[in-house]
C-alpha cells in the first residue's frame, strides 16, 4: 500500500515556511529555475527522448506524444514562462478590503496561500514546471503526480527545481514529485485529508471524474474541453473556416481545441465543401450528422451520440447541421464541458443572445477557442482552466492559488 503520509507531512512543513517567505526570496528561486532549465537543456532533451521513444513503442497516439515531446524551443518557452511568473505581482499579503467597525474593531481581508496543492496530470512535462512555479510564487507547496509516460523527464525537472529552492534558501520539499505513478498513489493523494489542502487534476475526462469521485480533499475541476463552434446564418464564412481550422488543427491535443462544429442549415451547403478542403490539409476525420453526410458524401463517418460528447484530442471533428441558433444552444447545453464555446456571426443580436444563454468559463464571438489561456487573455501564466464554479473559473493564475484570511484588531472589545 502506498504511504503518502511522509510526503504530505514534508509538504505541510514546507508550506508553513514558504507562506512566510518574502517575494524577493521566491523570485530568486524562480530565477534560478529559469536559468537552470536553459543550462540543462541537453540533459532534459535526452531524458525526454527516452520517454517519447517508450510512448511511441506503446502505441500512444501522435497528438498525445506531441504533448509529451520537448525540444530546445519548448524548453526555452517553459523557462520564459517561469520568468513571466517572476514579473507578476505577488498576491500573498494583498489587502482585498478593510475598515473599522462601529465598535472600533479594525477588520482587514488579505490573501494568503492555500497551503499544499496536489497536482495530478497526464503526459505534459511542461505542467511540472508551470504548476510548481505558480505554486511557489503564490506561497504554496506542491506535490506533483504526473503520468508514467513522462516520469524520466518529470523526475529530472523536479530535481533541477528542488536544487534551485535550496540555493535560494527555501525548503526543497516545497516541490515534490511522486515517483510511484500508479492509480494507488493517486488515490492516496486524493484522500490525504489534512495534508493536501486542494487537488487540481489536469487531464482528460476520466482523470477528472476519478478525482471528483474518489477525493476526500477539495477538488478544482480543470481541463476537460468539449468545445464547440457554432457558425450562424449571418457569419462571414471565410472567417468561420479560418477560426475552425485554427481551433481544431493548431494543437488538437489541448483542452481549448474545438471538438464539434455546429452549422446553421442556411449556410451548410456552401461552407461544408470549403471547410472540408481546408481540414483535408491536416487529414482531419469528419464525423457528421445525416445532412453533413448527404452534402459531403462517403468521406463522412456517421456521428453517434457518443461523438457529440467526446473530447477527441485528435484530428477528428464532429459536425452537425442545426435549424437555428436555439438548436445550437440546446446542443451545447447538453454536451458542453463548460470550458470554451464560440459563435461566428456578423449579427450583434445573435452574438449577444449566444453569450447570454451559454454557460461556460469562456464564451467567444468571432475568435478561436484556442485563446482560453491565462497568458493569451492577459492574466499571466495559469495552472489550468477551471470548469468549476466554486473558488475559481476559467484560467487559474496566482490570485486563484490563494484564499482569504481576515485580520481583526481590537482594544478589548467583547460581544
Amino acid at each position: 500500500m502506498f504511504d503518502f503520509i511522509p510526503i504530505g507531512v514534508a509538504a505541510k512543513d514546507a508550506a508553513r515556511e514558504l507562506a512566510n517567505a518574502g517575494t524577493e526570496k521566491k523570485n530568486l528561486a524562480l530565477r534560478f529555475i529559469a536559468e537552470e532549465l536553459i543550462s540543462n537543456k541537453r540533459a532534459i532533451i535526452d531524458k525526454n527522448r527516452a520517454d517519447v521513444k517508450a510512448a511511441e513503442a506503446k502505441g500512444v497516439k501522435s497528438s498525445l506524444v506531441d504533448r509529451l515531446y520537448l525540444n530546445e524551443k519548448r524548453i526555452e518557452g517553459i523557462a520564459e514562462g517561469v520568468s513571466q511568473v517572476i514579473a507578476l505581482p505577488d498576491p500573498v499579503g494583498t489587502l482585498e478590503s478593510g475598515g473599522v467597525r462601529p465598535n472600533g474593531l479594525r477588520v482587514s481581508k488579505i490573501r494568503v496561500p492555500l497551503g499544499v496543492v496536489g497536482i495530478i496530470y497526464e503526459s505534459r512535462p511542461n505542467v511540472t514546471v508551470d504548476a510548481a512555479a505558480l505554486c511557489l510564487k503564490s506561497g504554496n507547496a506542491t506535490v506533483l503526480k504526473g503520468g508514467s509516460d513522462a516520469l524520466g523527464t518529470n523526475t529530472l525537472l523536479t530535481e533541477i527545481m528542488r536544487g534551485c529552492l535550496l540555493k535560494a534558501g527555501l525548503p526543497a520539499d516545497s516541490i515534490q514529485l511522486l515517483q510511484d505513478t500508479s492509480r494507488e498513489a493517486a488515490t492516496a493523494m486524493m484522500q490525504a485529508h489534512g495534508l493536501v489542502d486542494v487537488l487540481i487534476p489536469r487531464g482528460g475526462a476520466g482523470l477528472i471524474r476519478s478525482c471528483v469521485e474518489n477525493a476526500s480533499v477539495p477538488v478544482i475541476e480543470t481541463g476537460v474541453g468539449n468545445c464547440h463552434i457554432y457558425v450562424d446564418s449571418a457569419a462571414n464564412l471565410e472567417m468561420a473556416i479560418d477560426i475552425i481550422d485554427n481551433a481544431k488543427t493548431s494543437r488538437p491535443g489541448v483542452c481549448n481545441a474545438c471538438e464539434t462544429v455546429l452549422l446553421h442549415r442556411d449556410i451548410a451547403e456552401e461552407i461544408l465543401p470549403k471547410l472540408k478542403k481546408r481540414l483535408d490539409q491536416h487529414n482531419v476525420e469528419i464525423r457528421g450528422c445525416e445532412i453533413t453526410k448527404m452534402i459531403l458524401g462517403k468521406c463522412v463517418v456517421p456521428a453517434t451520440e457518443e461523438d457529440w460528447a467526446t473530447e477527441y484530442l485528435d484530428y477528428i471533428l464532429a459536425i452537425r447541421v442545426v435549424d437555428n441558433i436555439y438548436d445550437a444552444i440546446d446542443h451545447i447545453r447538453k454536451y458542453s464541458s463548460g470550458h470554451s464555446e464560440c459563435i461566428v456571426t456578423d449579427s450583434l443580436p445573435a452574438a449577444e443572445e449566444f453569450q447570454r444563454q451559454i454557460d461556460a468559463a469562456a464564451v467567444y464571438v468571432n475568435a478561436s477557442t484556442r485563446f482560453t489561456d491565462g497568458f493569451e487573455l492577459g492574466l499571466g501564466a495559469e495552472i489550468g482552466i477551471s470548469t468549476a464554479k466554486l473558488h475559481a473559473r476559467g484560467p487559474m493564475g496566482l490570485k486563484e492559488l490563494t484564499t482569504i484570511k481576515y485580520l481583526i484588531n481590537g482594544n478589548g472589545q467583547i460581544r
